[in-house]
Parts: C-alpha cells; structure tokens; sequence
C-alpha cells in the first residue's frame, strides 16, 4: 500500500466530516463512521499483509475501501467471501 492510496483513504475521511457537518447529521454518526473507516482500512491493510503469505488478498481499490469503512469487520470478511465466490 503506498502513501498516495493512504493519503486518498484519509482525504476521503475528512470529506465525509465535511459533508457530515454541512448537513448537520448529528456528530455521533459521523465519529461512528470515521472510526468504522479508520479500523476498516486498517483491516484492510492487515488482512493482505497476513493474507499474502496464505495467498489471499484484497485489491485495494475505491469501492473496496468503501466497503471496509462503512461496514468495518463485516466488510472485511463479506469482500473476502465476493473473492472466493467469484
């Protein structure tokens, strides 16, 4: 993962704070989502470190990393479940 994907990832955090704010959702559902894209990113990056040496692995991509933050763990486990599907 290099630091341009990193730096895009938290980018995009920071525009849904922005986004959040300007149509005054409460701030309990913004922390909630940015802690959810924070800890969903950071699986991410854990999961293809620990899945290459298993040869398993996530593209890391947009829609994957929407994916990761907005539904966390579970979103983790549902892309590594599309992958062995498809």
């Amino acid at each position: 993962m290099d630091i341009t994907t990193l730096l895009a990832f938290l980018f995009g955090l920071f525009l849904l704070y922005i986004i959040g704010i300007l149509l005054v959702i409460p701030i309990k559902l913004i922390i909630k989502l940015i802690v959810n894209g924070v800890i969903g990113g950071f699986l991410l990056l854990i999961a293809n470190f620990i899945g290459g040496f298993m040869g398993l692995s996530i593209n890391i991509n947009p829609i994957t990393a929407l994916v990761a933050g907005f539904l966390g763990v579970p979103g983790i486990v549902l892309l590594f479940i599309i992958q062995k599907i498809l």
